[in-house]
């Protein structure tokens, strides 16, 4: 592989990077004002059952899309026919998977209200499902052609602020049914966002037929690919699944605000992915696995360095960041701090699954399966605990919380050891400055939490504790491959 080739990637890396960073900003803009709206309108309650319902919704909107999200990018790189006419195929078998989905869900609506408790506007919900599971797909078409701009159009601006402007004024018109409606809303918004770039980028399927046997044969083949992708997305939804079993309503609704704020940063990894997917794919066929565990270590050490600032940033004043959400839900500040530090451990296990599904897949599989089981294990074995010494609900969801991290932190370590050996190269993201950059910021955590009211902890906690680390992992942490992720251009 050339050099010319090589920085190429990394500049297609960190250009999706740029974007999506952007990306996070704007959609941690738009989220705080529907957590904000949802615990003060409609409650912890309320929030709860929208959240037990929206497990399942998503669970089928991801089924529905096939393994495509990943899948996509290889199909379009080493078939042969025209692109639109493989995109036209993808979109019609998640449209089709979707269509079934939805319509059970609309038949049996008792796995979305496992309480018995909704309204006659909760059950549009799976409404949702086959917009959700076609977005995906067109996303990951899109960047395939390094069209990152209108994944954060769809996901990071569209979705979260009609989803925060409809909460808001339905309130007013449903209050017991305006979170569902607005949420159909934004699906559907986002969705139309995706599929206008999707017409320009690829065309009209000039010729295409529909062929069941080759949709079929589509299925069939990203079938593991789909698996894998349950299983993960499972991994962020099982604590709040079992919770629900265990816990109040209420103290779902607060787990659930905690997890919206925690998962912020998961999107700065996953959003790595369809950039990855398309340079992993393309350095396979020509045999470059020395530039694979290169490029997953690069995007690795970034997604690290920025999940662990952020994780400062929101951790260390968490009791400022849940009171804005409502006072009651500052009871899961530790489940807060929980996630905040699974999504740290978790980088890992995800740059190192972006290769593993294009190279192992069954083993990838395999591992996820034994993730998501041993933190079904540690969950349900917490709550027993937790029940056998009668502890409150807060407890709960900071133990999920935990079992989350503890399961997060076995699947990086496993998958960077397979990966590694696959191809015959170090995958390992850590660096020591990563621990340099850390001290000061916890140091001007401890000074702003301690003399500073909540209002200041958020206004001017949160920038200083990110600007101390961030000035420290500039200097001491980013080498000039890592600064690339600031730069517009390889020039200079």
């Amino acid at each position: 592989m050339s050099d010319a080739a090589a920085r190429a990637d990394i500049a297609a890396l960190a250009k999706g990077g740029r974007t999506n960073f952007f990306g996070f900003l704007l959609r941690l803009a738009a989220r705080v004002p529907f957590l904000f709206i949802a615990g003060r309108l409609y409650g912890a309650d309320s929030l709860g059952r929208f959240a037990s319902a929206l497990v399942i919704v998503e669970l089928a909107g991801l089924l529905g899309s096939m393994g495509l999200k990943r899948g996509l990018a290889q199909r379009l790189a080493i078939d042969d026919r025209p692109p639109s006419h493989i995109v036209a195929d993808a979109m019609l078998t998640s449209f089709i998977a979707g269509t079934v989905l939805m319509a059970l869900l609309l038949l049996v609506p008792y796995p979305m209200f496992p309480s018995g408790i909704y309204s006659s506007y909760d059950l549009l919900l799976p409404l949702a499902i086959v917009p959700l599971a076609m977005t995906e797909v067109a996303l990951s078409a899109l960047a395939f052609r390094f069209d990152i701009k209108t994944t954060v159009q769809s996901r990071a601006v569209v979705e979260p602020w009609v989803l925060s402007l409809a909460a808001a004024g339905l309130w007013f018109v449903v209050p017991h049914g305006g979170m569902s409606l607005a949420y159909i809303l934004s699906i559907y918004a986002a969705a139309l966002v995706a599929l206008l770039p999707l017409r320009r980028s690829y065309g009209w399927p000039e010729g295409w037929r529909p062929n069941a046997g080759r949709l079929f044969s589509l299925a069939w083949i990203n079938l593991p690919l789909a698996i894998a992708d349950i299983v993960e997305w499972g991994s962020r939804r099982l604590d709040l699944f079992i919770l629900g079993f265990f816990a109040s309503p209420a103290a779902v609704g607060i787990y659930w605000a905690a997890q919206q704020v925690a998962s912020l940063p998961q999107k700065l990894k996953t959003s790595f992915e369809p950039i990855l997917g398309p340079v992993i794919t393309r350095n396979l066929k020509e045999g470059n696995y020395g530039a694979i565990a290169k490029q997953v270590c690069q995007v690795g050490f970034w997604i690290t360095a920025a999940q662990a600032g952020i994780a400062l940033a929101l951790g260390i004043p968490g009791e400022a960041v849940m009171g804005l959400v409502g006072p009651v839900f500052v009871g899961g500040t530790g489940a807060l701090a929980f996630l905040l530090a699974a999504e740290v451990v978790a980088a890992t296990a995800v740059v190192s699954e972006a290769a593993l599904v294009y190279t192992a897949r069954l083993q990838n599989l395999v591992i996820s399966v034994c993730t998501i089981g041993l933190q079904a294990l540690l969950t349900v074995a917490a709550m027993l605990l937790i029940n056998e010494m009668g502890l409150p609900d807060g407890y709960r969801a900071a133990a999920a919380a935990g079992a989350l991290m503890l399961s997060l932190a076995f699947a990086s370590l496993v998958k960077a050891q397979v990966l590694a050996r696959i191809l015959g190269a170090s995958v390992n993201n850590w660096r020591w400055p990563l621990v340099w950059a850390a001290a000061p910021a916890i140091v001007i955590g401890w000074l702003v939490t301690s003399y500073l009211p909540e209002w200041a902890e958020l206004a001017l906690g949160v920038p200083a504790i990110l600007i101390a680390y961030g000035l420290v992992i500039w200097h001491k942490g980013f080498g000039p491959e890592d600064r690339v992720l600031f730069r517009r251009n390889m020039g200079g």
